[in-house]
């Protein structure tokens, strides 16, 4: 075998060959199960897509390169269970554009991490991470008080709903003022909102500074709603649990 191997690395052209078909294998492996994901992935009925404001929150995540060092996905391993909690469902990544599952953990896994601490916990741990967390080597982000852009939230929404995410017209055409209306429930807004997005999703002032909307604010709101969009992982344990 060594010798076949040997002999191949000789002809160059025939190396080629051989890593387009090994690289094509492997794709069709990977690429193949995509085509019937609508059959094989079922949406859980009480999945909900991201609010302006946490979804504003998600591209900060992003922009500021939290994915890598922070993974979205629980394994079904037994330390990983008791440790974040449910495993990880496809589900409950169908309205993510991209998707943050990942496999770097420098940092915790956020899977489960919506309501497990309170957002002036979230907005110390971002400003200074070692005043929370004295071990932490979390670089600080004290500029996310900063005001938040709005301006590209109705195009984000439309976007996403032309890729399959149920967002409505009215969702989209109110996303700026939404975003806003989500940071302040004493506000006229907000009755709008809750019209818009139900009373189960959070509405409050998540920076501590109430007279006005910033990256902060949709931050903290994204990390709140983390593990938050279905129950449905914490119905299958549950089910699993009850069944051994």
């Amino acid at each position: 075998m060594l010798k076949l191997h040997y002999n191949l690395e000789k002809v160059s052209m025939g190396l080629v060959v051989a890593i387009i078909v090994a690289a094509s294998i492997g794709g069709i492996v990977e690429i193949a199960p995509l085509f019937r994901i609508d059959e094989t992935v079922q949406l859980p009925e009480d999945l909900r897509p991201n609010t302006p404001l946490e979804l504003a929150g998600r591209e900060i995540f992003i922009r500021e390169g939290c994915y890598a060092c922070h993974s979205q996905m629980v394994r079904s391993l037994g330390d990983e269970l008791d440790r974040y909690g449910p495993y990880s469902l496809a589900a409950e990544s169908a309205y993510d554009h991209p998707m943050l599952w990942g496999s770097k953990r420098t940092g915790p896994d956020l899977a489960r991490l919506g309501e497990k601490y309170s957002d002036d916990w979230h907005v110390a741990h971002l400003i200074d991470p070692r005043a929370v967390v004295p071990a932490s080597i979390m670089p600080a982000y004290p500029w996310l008080m900063r005001p938040l852009d709005t301006g590209l939230l109705r195009d984000g929404l439309a976007t996403l709903a032309r890729l399959g995410v149920p967002y409505d017209e009215a969702q989209i055409a109110a996303a700026p003022a939404d975003a806003l209306a989500q940071s302040r429930p004493d506000s006229t807004e907000a009755e709008g909102f809750i019209e818009r997005w139900g009373e189960e999703i959070a509405l409050r002032d998540f920076d501590g500074d109430p007279a006005r909307l910033t990256e902060m604010d949709a931050l903290v709101a994204y990390l709140q709603s983390l593990g938050r969009l279905t129950d449905a992982p914490y119905r299958l344990m549950a089910a699993e649990e009850g069944a051994q």
